[in-house]
């Protein structure tokens, strides 16, 4: 099991990798992750509870171990997977913006406020735009964790949602603590 510190993180990011896991593989691998990690909260996660971060990597690095996926190619796929569950429950956070850099663009403005009016004590990532032209675009994720894996899930779940496609360059930048990443989108 990975050792963090302890980092508060809201249930429903839990409860929606867990339904993941069930739907893709199987209720029992679910429930074979769940023993394997040996989680302080038991794997029993609420969408409005607040759980510890270490538990999603313990999670991960079962599932890992389970099927042969690598701990962040399970954590982008996670992200793409997620993105798509708020598409299809937030709907209304999707139907403005008409592209994924429009979308991206109003991340932190508008689509954070809206998340944290569901979740007001949310800890979410910052997401800044360096850069927007026609067809480049450049974010600065910026986050208390390390889960640049989850957010570069999400941005191709993003592309995928707006039925495009992006070429997507990351590069890790120094900072003391948690991550701080810079993605370079192309439009093709």
């Amino acid at each position: 099991m990975r050792s963090y510190s302890s980092d508060p993180m809201k249930g429903i990011v839990f409860t929606e990798f867990i339904e993941m896991v069930e739907s893709r593989w199987s209720p029992a691998m679910a429930d074979q992750i769940i023993q394997a990690a040996r989680l302080p909260s038991g794997g029993s996660y609420t969408a409005v509870g607040t759980y510890d971060h270490g538990e999603m990597w313990s999670l991960l690095a079962e599932l890992s171990k389970a099927i042969g996926i690598s701990v962040p190619e399970l954590m982008r796929s996670f992200g793409e997977h997620l993105l798509g569950r708020f598409a299809a429950t937030l709907p209304a956070l999707f139907e403005t913006p008409k592209s994924s850099f429009e979308f991206l663009e109003g991340l932190d403005r508008i689509i954070h406020r809206e998340v944290r009016k569901l979740y007001p004590d949310a800890e979410l990532p910052r997401f800044t735009v360096l850069e927007h032209a026609e067809r480049r675009m450049v974010l600065l994720y910026e986050s208390t964790r390390h889960f640049a894996d989850l957010a570069e899930g999400l941005i191709r779940g993003c592309a995928k949602h707006y039925g495009e496609q992006l070429g997507l360059v990351r590069e890790s930048l120094p900072c003391e603590s948690g991550s701080r990443v810079r993605f370079v989108l192309e439009r093709q």
